[in-house]
C-alpha cells in the first residue's frame, strides 16, 4: 500500500505544478503525506456530496480537480462551508489534493480528456503558451446538428444540457475544445481554422461577436460537465502507476450546480 506522499509523486509527475497559473491554488490540502492509501475518489468538485462519496467508499484521499480554497483564508472554522468540510475530512481520515490549472495546461490533460470523449483526434494545442486547450480531427465531416448531438452524447447528462450556435448544416471537421471556461480562447479558435469550438461558461456578448464575426460554430456544455472525463484520465494514472495496490473510483455524483431546467408554459 503506498503512502500519500508517492500517490502525490505520481499525480505531479502528470501534472507538474509548476504548470498552474500564479493565481491558482494547487496541491495537499488536507492529509499527512506519510498515511497509507489504498482508494482514491476522483472528482471535479470537493463539496459535501463527493466527500459524502468518498466517506462511503472508505476512500483515504480525494483528488479533486477544483480547489476548495482558492482564496486566501486565514483559519478553517467547523461553522463554515469550507471549514466544515475540512474538519469533516480529517476526522474520516480523508487527504484532499487539487490539481487544477497544471491539469488543464498538462499533456494530457483536461481538454485532451474532453477531446478523447468528443472522438476528436488530437493535433496539437489551441493556446501554445499556455498549453490550454486541444486542436482536434473528426473522422470524418459531420453536420454541426450531428456534431452538437455528439457532444451531448459523449457528456454526462446536467440540466441546462448542450447548446449550440450555428448553422445546423455546417459541415464541421476540425474542432477547438477547452474545458471549463474557454471564452477566453474564442480568437484562438478562429485563428486555428476550427469548425466548431466546445467549451463551457460562454457569455452572450463575446459569442455573439465572435459569431458575427465569422468564427468558429459554438457548442455550449455546463463547466463540470466539460472537466468531468478528465476524473477517467487521473484516475488512469493511479491506476497504471499502483496497479493492485490503489483502488481509484470515479466520481458518480453530478455537482453541476444547475438543477432545474423550465420554459415559457405555451398558451392557446
Amino acid at each position: 500500500m503506498p503512502a500519500l506522499s508517492q500517490i502525490i509523486a505520481v499525480l505531479e509527475e502528470a501534472y507538474p505544478p509548476g504548470l498552474a497559473e500564479s493565481w491558482d491554488a494547487v496541491g495537499l490540502v488536507c492529509g499527512d503525506p506519510a498515511e497509507d492509501v489504498d482508494r482514491v475518489l476522483v472528482c471535479v468538485d470537493p463539496v459535501e456530496a463527493t466527500v459524502d462519496e468518498a466517506v462511503e467508499l472508505g476512500a483515504g484521499l480525494i483528488v479533486a480537480h477544483h480547489p476548495l480554497l482558492l482564496r486566501g483564508v486565514h483559519g478553517v472554522p467547523a461553522d463554515t462551508a469550507k471549514g466544515r468540510l475540512v474538519h469533516r475530512m480529517i476526522r474520516a481520515g480523508i487527504a484532499l489534493y487539487c490539481a487544477h490549472t497544471n491539469a488543464d495546461a498538462a499533456n494530457p490533460g483536461v481538454s485532451d480528456a474532453l477531446a478523447e470523449a468528443i472522438g476528436l483526434r488530437v493535433l496539437g494545442s489551441l493556446d501554445d503558451q499556455s498549453g490550454i486547450g486541444r486542436i482536434g480531427e473528426l473522422p470524418e465531416p459531420e453536420a454541426f446538428a450531428i456534431f452538437v448531438q455528439r457532444v451531448a452524447d459523449a457528456l454526462p447528462e446536467t440540466e441546462p444540457g448542450v447548446l449550440g450556435a450555428g448553422d445546423p448544416d455546417r459541415p464541421i471537421r476540425t474542432v477547438a475544445v477547452s474545458g471549463g471556461a474557454g471564452d477566453g480562447y474564442l480568437a484562438a479558435a478562429t485563428a486555428a481554422g476550427a469548425d466548431a469550438y466546445v467549451t463551457a461558461d460562454l457569455r452572450h456578448h463575446p459569442a455573439s461577436e465572435h459569431l458575427e464575426a465569422g468564427g468558429p460554430a459554438l457548442v455550449g456544455v455546463t463547466h463540470w460537465a466539460s472537466e468531468w472525463p478528465w476524473c477517467e484520465q487521473a484516475s488512469g494514472v493511479l491506476r497504471r502507476a499502483f496497479t493492485g495496490n490503489v483502488d481509484s473510483h470515479v466520481s458518480t455524483r453530478r455537482t453541476d450546480p444547475w438543477t432545474i431546467r423550465t420554459a415559457r408554459e405555451r398558451t392557446e
